[in-house]
């Protein structure tokens, strides 16, 4: 299955984008208790989207506060706003001597790859970001986002009334979004070849197609005029706004994506079942305790991906729909599944 994830990510890998620079933010603590003299430094840098996007950021950034409490490190983030000039982003950590450095989505990618080489005492967590080229000192953080998504797709065609499910989706220049629809589709119609999936991508580019919530809310809101009674969302900020809009409309369901959104956008409570999360706070926990022992891996870091938890709809999610989906992870993994390309 790995093989499979990494020659998928690697035929739509393409030219990162360079954003911009701004001060960072965070918090000094004290250093690791068995070097006094050494102040260790974690820092993070956001994709366009702020570090408390309710998903994708926020989840990178609470693992590196996660990870402080057990260890005592200074920490900061600089969450980026112009779509110019990742390098100067990551440069300013470097100028500052942290010793870890996150680069938060597959657009820092070749930000990431540049500083690394020039700067070999640095580790560098890409989260999202697969190295088709192992580059030393660079752990990329990957997840099979077509598992989460194809399980999010399985509990979709479960539930719908109306046979009419739908997806609101960042950029599809990011090949984890095109992943996640990859899996929905793949699920959905693995449980109901005639199941209608309306599928769509943010028309715009990496500098808006995940901090636009209102295309997200109105693109949900054409979904549910078409009948559809699930709407997916896995676009940041974007995503939300499909959330909140679905909580709106009664009866309806909505599911999350990237970390458990029930804990992040209660306003999507109405109607959110669960979302297709991936593990990303313990993976940058778990790299960044790699990094203090000196252990620290390069190429790529396979994180965890699942459904989180079903909450106010445990009573919805009945035995069998439970059985569907342990029998729907078992058939993806035995490649017994087929997905669409995009």
């Amino acid at each position: 299955m790995k093989k499979r994830l990494f020659s998928i990510l690697a035929i739509l890998l393409v030219a990162g984008l360079v954003l911009g620079a701004c001060t960072p933010k965070g918090t000094d603590v004290k250093p690791p208790a068995d070097d006094p003299a050494k102040t260790f430094k974690v820092g993070l840098v956001t994709d366009v989207g702020e570090v408390d996007d309710k998903s994708f950021n926020q989840a990178s950034w609470e693992g590196v506060l996660a990870a402080q409490k057990d260890l005592s490190f200074e920490s900061k983030y600089i969450e980026t706003k112009d779509a110019k000039d990742y390098d100067a982003n990551i440069q300013l950590f470097i100028d500052e001597g942290f010793d870890v450095i996150v680069t938060v989505g597959f657009a820092l990618g070749e930000a990431t790859h540049k500083a690394a080489k020039a700067n070999p005492e640095v580790a560098f967590i890409g989260v999202d970001q697969f190295q088709g080229e192992v580059v030393p000192g660079v752990a990329g953080l990957i997840f099979d986002e077509a598992l989460s998504g194809l399980l999010a797709g399985v509990l979709a065609a479960e539930i719908t009334q109306s046979n009419v499910i739908a997806a609101v989706l960042g950029t599809d220049l990011v090949p984890p979004v095109v992943n996640f629809n990859r899996g929905y589709v793949g699920g959905s119609k693995w449980v109901n070849p005639e199941i209608n999936v309306i599928s769509t991508y943010h028309p715009g580019g990496m500098d808006v197609a995940f901090t636009d919530p209102e295309w997200g809310a109105s693109t949900a809101k054409q979904a549910i005029e078409q009948g559809a009674d699930v709407i997916f969302a896995a676009g940041g900020k974007t995503g939300n706004g499909a959330l909140i809009e679905t909580a709106e409309h009664a009866g309806l369901f909505c599911i999350g994506v990237d970390t458990d959104q029930w804990l992040t956008v209660p306003e999507a409570h109405k109607c959110l079942i669960s979302s297709a999360t991936k593990d990303i706070s313990d993976s940058v926990v778990a790299l960044i305790n790699l990094a203090v022992e000196g252990k620290f891996p390069s190429g790529n870091y396979l994180g965890g991906s699942s459904l989180a938890p079903f909450h106010d709809f445990e009573s919805v999610v009945t035995d069998e729909i439970r059985t569907k989906l342990e029998e729907a992870k078992a058939a993806y993994e035995a490649n017994q599944i087929e997905l669409p390309e995009k």
